[in-house]
């Protein structure tokens, strides 16, 4: 008789919180192979060949040049990557997505019209579509012959989706429908061939309908005069009786939010790996820069202040890098389980998006927080050339901005978290009460200060880490009982949760990054991961006793928050550690390597 199977097992999405996990079984940016990288490298000498020889033509968008770029993107596969092979495409799994969008995320404008095109562009058709749908539309978006569009963002609608206006009304003789409206902030609509369009049928169902770009009645506004990304087209869109016919719809009729919902939880993780990869060139610039400019007879470089800046910029990209890559394989793992259990590929990919979309909203936020850190201390080192267009720090700074606004602003975001965070637990999908009463119980109980007898690299920041989960729980579940539905209405609250969760995960993140590395190749090799590791969870749990300390004092009173205070200090406490010596060790490895080496 053969031995049976365990099936797979996948850590559920926000389990993160009441799980641990073992390094061994967490994926990291050092873990991709071969065939991985060597797709990573192609894409790498398509953007030094074809992009950046004309990043200033590029954002005086000279006409054609961004339509030849993307085609020559199509040629390449790049734009059909994660296309099926049946539609034209390659088909390429989660991990390899990974690493082709934290290249692309180098390329400045042109990164935001190729995740257009392939990400909110192409993926309604590739999820939603019909088998017709799908053979008509694919097969040139792969190739880029056909560019596409998302058009759901409208004056009056922008976070509240599902006010949108524009309306779609059935023809008499029931063969098409004709949209009224107007959408705004619409990326390649001033070159694109297909409008993914968003509106309620009667002014009640919302629904998704395809749209040819050439069609009669759509008229286009000027190209909008943007803060940065300028070589991106950006245009109004506005409907004035356009004939869709009724095979377009795309979709179920009144069930459009739900594509653009699960779109939009694959654009944010999708996002925050192309800001990391924006982020590492950002240093680069940063750290070439501080090794060539010279002050008072030395390289700026050489100078405290300067360190302190390179450090914490390669600080935040080593745990971004952590977190992203964790959970682009945590979606792998769950769609390879679907399709285990019979699943069908797309539909199993789907579904593994909208399971973590706690954690896709959390990485767009620290992803276009940390990307924007960056850029601004880039351009501190800089200095007043910094503030020059001759440099290119300027455009960085001015490109990083929107990331912290579109897929859903970081305030939209945050909430969000939380909000699906507290409904699995409601529907039991999470059991979130179980550790909360753990936690209570831990609270009346006499307090072990002392260590936890573990000598091994990073043991106390293993220990921290547990803890930190804990003062998560207990803020969140403190507010969830003494607020209730009220929770809802308490904004401010909930961002401070949220930004407890976000701490907890990127800080063990980087913490599992750095443990596995360290099983691989030993202590001493990782001196500089450890470093990284220990200033990271060292600042992020004074940020959670800051952040778990203004919500407690919001709801809580008396004795009952005098007990929640000292159980949240006792829960965020960490030993002595001197980070500007580790900041300095960090510092001059990035300056010796002049680039970021991590």
């Amino acid at each position: 008789m053969s031995e049976i199977e365990t099936p797979m097992k996948v850590l559920k999405g926000g389990e993160f919180l009441i799980k641990e996990t073992d390094p061994k079984d967490v994926f990291t940016r050092e873990d991709l192979n071969e065939e991985q990288m060597m797709f990573a490298e192609m894409t790498e000498q398509f953007i030094e060949k074809h992009v950046t020889p004309h990043i200033a033509r590029i954002d005086k968008m000279e006409e054609g040049l961004a339509v030849q770029i993307l085609s020559e993107a199509g040629q390449l596969g790049i734009l059909g990557a994660s296309i099926p092979e049946q539609y034209g495409g390659m088909g390429i799994d989660t991990n390899t997505e990974a690493i082709l969008s934290e290249v692309l995320g180098t390329s400045h404008s042109i990164s935001v019209s190729i995740a257009a095109h392939t990400g909110i562009g192409t993926l309604p058709i590739l999820y939603f579509g019909t088998e017709e749908q799908k053979e008509k539309y694919l097969p040139g978006m792969a190739t880029g012959e056909i560019k596409a569009a998302y058009c759901l963002t409208e004056p009056g609608s922008g976070s509240d989706a599902l006010g949108a206006r524009t309306k779609a009304t059935l023809t008499e003789d029931g063969k098409h429908y004709i949209l009224e409206g107007q959408k705004m902030w619409i990326t390649n609509s001033g070159f694109a061939d297909l409008f993914t369009v968003f509106a309620k049928i009667d002014g009640k169902l919302f629904t998704a309908f395809l749209v040819d770009a050439n069609s009669e009645n759509i008229r286009m506004g000027a190209e909008e005069e943007k803060m940065g990304i300028k070589g991106s087209s950006t245009r109004q869109v506005f409907f004035e009786g356009v004939k869709v016919p009724v095979e377009n719809v795309l979709g179920e009729i009144g069930k459009g939010h739900k594509i653009a919902f699960n779109v939009l939880n694959i654009g944010r993780y999708k996002l925050s790996l192309m800001v990391g990869g924006g982020s590492k060139k950002a240093i680069d610039l940063a750290v070439n820069y501080a090794n060539e400019r010279v002050q008072f007879g030395v390289p700026i470089a050489s100078f405290g202040a300067i360190k302190e800046k390179i450090a914490e910029q390669a600080i935040r990209a080593y745990v971004l890098d952590a977190a992203n890559y964790r959970s682009a394989n945590l979606i792998h793992q769950k769609v390879e389980a679907l399709k285990a259990e019979g699943v069908d590929d797309l539909q199993a990919k789907l579904i593994a998006a909208e399971e973590y979309a706690i954690e896709c909203a959390m990485l767009k936020v620290f992803g276009s927080e940390v990307l924007d850190f960056v850029v601004d201390e880039a351009v501190q080192i800089y200095g007043g050339n910094g503030y020059s267009e001759e440099y290119p720090v300027a455009r960085a700074y001015r490109d990083s901005r929107i990331n912290r606004i579109f897929e859903g602003t970081n305030e939209i975001n945050r909430l969000l978290a939380v909000k699906e965070l507290f409904k699995r637990a409601m529907k039991g999908q999470l059991d979130l009460m179980t550790p909360a009463m753990q936690i209570q119980k831990e609270l009346m109980a006499i307090p072990n200060f002392g260590g936890n007898g573990n000598s091994a690299p990073l043991a106390e920041e293993t220990k921290a880490l547990k803890n930190a989960k804990k003062a998560a729980l207990l803020v969140a579940g403190a507010a969830a009982q003494k607020l209730m539905q009220k929770l809802n209405t308490e904004q401010e609250i909930v961002m401070c949760i949220s930004n407890m969760l976000l701490e907890v995960y990127t800080a063990e993140s980087a913490l599992l990054r750095t443990q596995k590395l360290i099983g691989q190749k030993g202590a001493e090799a990782c001196s500089n991961h450890i470093d990284m590791t220990k200033v990271y969870i060292n600042d992020s749990l004074e940020r959670m006793h800051s952040q778990g300390k203004r919500a407690l004092c919001a709801f809580g009173e008396g004795d009952e928050l005098r007990m929640m205070l000292l159980g949240l200090k006792r829960f965020t406490k960490y030993p002595a550690f001197n980070t500007i010596a580790a900041r300095r060790r960090v510092a001059d490895k990035v300056i010796a390597e002049n680039r970021y080496c991590f």
